[in-house]
């Protein structure tokens, strides 16, 4: 474990004291700003339609957890799906570009070590990133009163799909030297979990489509973000996260013996 804490602290301190990260955050930030006033006003117009009894929308889109804050996150999750990435291409790969990998197989740190250090600062520029997100609902705190509960969650949940992007996309990392292949294999993963839960409306056999919605990341995601917490979803994206990491740690051992 002190061998995984020692990588673990190299890792986040390059993190955060390179400027790339700044510029993911300050990117990140800025198409924040710009669509959470939209979203912001848009709720705002729905209130005032309701109040003068014009265009009654859906009840449901009156509470501000339901009509703005699960549209910021819908905003957040998809930058997460280029984001993650773009944190974490470089984590294992371009160790292996400039050759600081041999060094790091040959030091006294195990694989697991290796992947779990990396992991855990990888983990934790995600956090930083999804804290950052956190801030805009924070600040309509100032102006209304909200249900922190069912708001905490929701980005509990988010955070976690964030932690199952980064697995995947250490694992990427971990199968090349080429950050650049890194980066698109990561994102095509992140792309390609969400597609699973289609496949419901292409069969009808119910057993099938059991199976399907109970490894759809959707399904786990969408009773975390209307701030319900269910035990199979936190089962279900620690489980993702254990794999990718596992797998991950595979290669690493693979290269050691290599």
């Amino acid at each position: 474990m002190s061998g995984a804490a020692t990588i673990f602290k190299k890792e986040v301190k390059g993190f955060y004291l390179s400027p790339s990260f700044y510029v993911i955050a300050f990117l990140v930030s800025v198409v924040l700003s710009w669509s959470y006033p939209i979203q912001l006003n848009l709720f705002s117009q729905l209130l005032q339609n309701y109040v003068f009894q014009q265009n009654l929308p859906n009840m449901q889109q009156l509470n501000i957890h339901y009509g703005l804050f699960l549209r910021h996150l819908s905003y957040l999750n998809l930058l997460l799906i280029f984001v993650v990435p773009a944190l974490t291409m470089r984590l294992l790969a371009e160790e292996k570009k400039l050759r600081t990998f041999d060094l790091l197989l040959t030091s006294p740190v195990t694989s697991t070590d290796i992947v779990l250090g990396k992991y855990l600062a990888a983990l934790a520029a995600v956090g930083g990133i999804v804290l950052l997100a956190l801030s805009y609902p924070i600040a309509t705190a100032t102006m209304t009163h909200l249900n922190w509960g069912p708001l905490l969650i929701a980005f509990l949940g988010i955070f976690l799909v964030g932690a199952t992007y980064a697995a995947m996309n250490l694992f990427c990392s971990s199968l090349t030297e080429n950050a650049l292949v890194a980066y698109v294999t990561s994102v095509v993963f992140n792309i390609s979990i969400w597609f699973v839960g289609i496949g419901v409306e292409m069969t009808d056999s119910q057993t099938i489509r059991q199976v399907i919605e109970h490894v759809s990341i959707n399904t786990h995601l969408s009773s975390l973000v209307e701030g319900t917490i269910r035990t199979s979803a936190l089962v279900f994206l620690v489980s993702m996260v254990a794999l990718f990491c596992f797998l991950a740690e595979r290669v690493v051992e693979s290269s050691r013996w290599r």
